[in-house]
């Protein structure tokens, strides 16, 4: 049959190669990752922790820059690679995501020499942390990285092409490649030595292209299916790149599960992949927001603002752009609307606000520029101006008082009167103000007038945001090192003169940038970003990362201190309730709550114990209480607490969090308690709230107990409804 111009050509599948036409090469290479991730039919191999990256290759000239002759990748754009001159021309380096573990320093890196014939064998050896570099089986450089990583079954292999999420220029590799192989452990330098191209070798490689006979498979199978982008080709044993856009892409899907299931060039199949991968994952939050694709490090909650009817929260994400600030908006805080993002390259942290005219203004960090300012063009709030006279970090001389004493870093801004200030974060924030958004905007001073008990007034102040909050000033804000905190106080003498701080995040600091708006209802409303583990990494794995908090009401209560709550629109989500009354628990008993349970349900109790030590409610829990997640009031340390050292028999954190919480011997013990597939918020009464990640191992972890220790409880009442879901996926 005759072959019409551009057609691509399948192979048959004992081969499981696909050959795609030049056109596209970039969006066709993505939508194949999003595909391959959501296939059923996928090759399940052990994870890759501990490897080797082998090629024999020969490049076509030694100015180019960027390209990788062999890169193992996994969803969220995370890579190790054997790559060519991206930092320093002509030399061989361990690529990574972000120079996550590149040596940027490479003087003692190997330059290369030879001439366009000749065959040259490149190894990296990948131990734990160190990683060791071998040209010709002769060590030329070794390191210890920050990090290793672990490459499991949705991994990729790239050849030719750095990866998947390269920018534009200087990405791939033009040249052949004789022989390319990665072993699941790591060899030594005799090992190295001893390989030769196209012969086996002990051990064996866990995957290997010879490209012998015009064979474009993995000998070894564990990368099933091969495709060729471009003009790649097979010729002479070997695979060819003749000029940049060529390139090889390795996936574990079976050839069985057919070219269709792929999705190349076909975004419907691409879309539809990932929403059924990421429906898939057991442990992906239902009605707590979550970002809708992609693994967001950071994932700050930016821009909130209540606008003509609606509420609208900003995000950052990541792409080949940068940094960006995704864009939803709602009616009831918890169904949200996409927007197109119309914020890009560079966007971090900041706030929205209104400006002098009534338009939303946005102050934030334009990475590599400093604070900045920009205002929405349109009432949607897609399209913004960022201000010609960006930065407005003031200019300041030696000798002048404020000269190199703040950074410009994560600012905070808002209208007072008629003037225009701007926090400046960071250790020992500043003060800045202006008549106009374009400045000049000159320093004031340091915002923070003096310390309180439990900060330093050298504390990290990131991530803030100021408000009025009844007849006070409350500063929410982070510390890296503490996470999410806030201060009350007054405002006066263009100062922040603080009376009282407290921590929301205790054991570690996995609730993290807090951002909040004030709505038509007089309502303060915030979020924050929740960790999925004390790290960053634990959901990054899976493809996706980036969940918050539910929105929590703050309020000062009567005796001036803080109120936290959810918002009543959360009560739209139930369903099928549930409601128990007059229960007795005895000292150091349990009772299971038939009929109530699963992981994505809210609770609602009131108990009273007066001489126990410690009473609650258990969630998540297994028949046999092997996982558990009891949350309840320790009368002795006076807290709140929620502990996962239970909540898993495989992964997460085996901790306890604990917020200060008194309650009188009169009052009984309010919760509310949301469960969502890995995510645990509960609020006490109204004064505290705590949050925990958990990831439950067993189907069957979902019953509820209540408990009591050290004396008997009575619980008048508890509730129990499931929650439906407001996410689409």
């Amino acid at each position: 049959m005759k072959k019409e111009p551009g057609q691509e050509r399948i192979l048959p599948h004992p081969q499981s190669v696909r050959v795609v036409p030049r056109s596209g090469i970039k969006a066709i290479a993505y939508q194949v990752v999003i595909a391959l991730s959501g296939v059923a039919a996928v090759f399940a191999a052990p994870d890759i922790r501990d490897k080797t990256l082998v090629a024999w290759v020969t490049p076509a000239n030694l100015t180019q820059r960027g390209g990788s002759v062999l890169t193992i990748e996994k969803t969220g754009g995370v890579f190790d690679a054997i790559v060519f001159g991206e930092i320093t021309p002509a030399k061989w380096m361990p690529g990574s995501d972000g120079f996550r573990r590149t040596k940027r320093e490479q003087e003692d890196f190997p330059i290369e020499t030879a001439d366009t014939n000749a065959l040259v064998q490149i190894a990296i050896v990948y131990q734990g942390k160190q990683i060791t570099l071998y040209r010709n089986g002769s060590q030329r450089a070794s390191y210890t990285a920050e990090g290793s990583e672990r490459f499991g079954s949705d991994s990729k292999v790239l050849m030719g092409l750095r990866h998947i999420d390269s920018g534009p220029n200087d990405r791939f590799f033009v040249g052949s490649i004789d022989d390319a192989r990665i072993y699941g452990v790591a060899l030594d330098a005799a090992q190295i030595a001893a390989l030769k191209p196209n012969q086996p070798s002990d051990p064996p490689p866990l995957a290997w292209w010879d490209f012998e006979d015009g064979r474009v498979a993995d000998r070894m199978k564990a990368f099933p299916t091969s495709t060729l982008f471009g003009d790649a080709r097979v010729a002479g044993g070997k695979l060819h790149f003749d000029k940049p856009g060529a390139f090889l892409l390795a996936s574990k899907i079976t050839a069985e599960a057919g070219p269709a299931s792929m999705g190349l060039g076909d975004p419907n199949s691409s879309a539809r992949a990932l929403r059924e991968k990421l429906l898939s994952d057991p442990y992906r939050a239902g009605y707590h927001f979550v970002t809708p694709e992609g693994s967001c490090m950071p994932f700050d909650p930016n821009g909130a603002l209540y606008w003509k009817g609606r509420y609208h929260l900003f995000y950052i994400f990541q792409d080949q752009r940068g940094h960006n600030w995704g864009h939803v908006s709602s009616t009831d805080l918890f169904h949200w609307r996409h927007h197109p993002t119309g914020l890009v390259s560079g966007m971090f942290s900041g706030n929205c606000f209104l400006n002098k005219e009534g338009r939303p203004t946005i102050c934030y960090h334009q990475v590599n520029q400093g604070n900045a300012m920009a205002v929405a063009l349109d009432d949607e709030l897609n399209e913004w101006k960022k201000l010609d006279s960006n930065p407005i970090t003031p200019k300041t001389q030696p000798g002048d008082p404020h000269h190199d004493k703040y950074r410009s870093w994560d600012p905070y801004g808002w209208l007072e009167g008629d003037t225009y200030y701007a926090i400046f974060g960071g250790e020992r924030p500043g003060i800045a103000k202006a008549n106009s958004l374009a400045g000049e905007w000159k320093y004031v001073g340091d915002l923070m007038a003096n310390a309180v008990p439990g900060a330093s007034i050298n504390e990290d102040v990131s991530c803030a945001d100021f408000f009025k909050l009844g007849d006070r000033r409350m500063l929410l804000c982070i510390s890296h090192r503490l996470g999410c905190r806030y201060y009350l106080g007054d405002w006066k003498g263009e100062q922040f003169h603080p009376t009282f701080h407290e921590k929301m995040s205790w054991v570690d600091n996995s609730f993290f940038a807090p951002e909040s708006l004030l709505d038509d209802k007089g309502r303060r409303i915030m979020w924050a970003w929740i960790f999925d583990g004390p790290g960053f990494k634990a959901r990054a794995d899976y493809g996706w990362s980036g969940t918050m908090s539910l929105p929590r009401v703050l309020a000062l209560g009567p005796d001036g201190s803080l109120r936290m709550n959810p918002p009543q629109e959360i009560e739209q989500l139930r369903y099928h309730g549930q409601k128990q009354t007059g229960l007795t628990i005895a000292d150091g008993t349990e009772l299971a709550l038939e009929g109530m349970g699963g992981n994505s349900l809210e609770l609602e109790l009131e108990m009273r114990a007066p001489e126990a030590r410690e009473f609650g409610i258990k969630v998540c829990c297994s028949p046999g209480g092997e996982e558990q997640t009891p949350v309840f009031y320790d009368a002795v340390e006076r807290k709140l607490k929620v502990d996962t050292t239970k909540s898993s028999l495989t992964e997460g954190a085996k901790s306890v969090e604990a917020g200060p919480f008194t309650l009188p011997a009169d009052e009984p013990l309010r919760l509310r308690v949301f469960v969502d597939k890995s995510v645990v918020e509960v609020f006490a009464n109204g004064r505290q709230a705590v949050m925990r990640r958990i990831y439950p191992s067993r189907p069957d972890s979902i019953g509820v107990k209540l408990f009591s220790r050290g004396g008997p409880a009575e619980v008048r009442t508890v509730q129990s409804w499931e929650m439906a879901p407001s996410n689409p996926y």
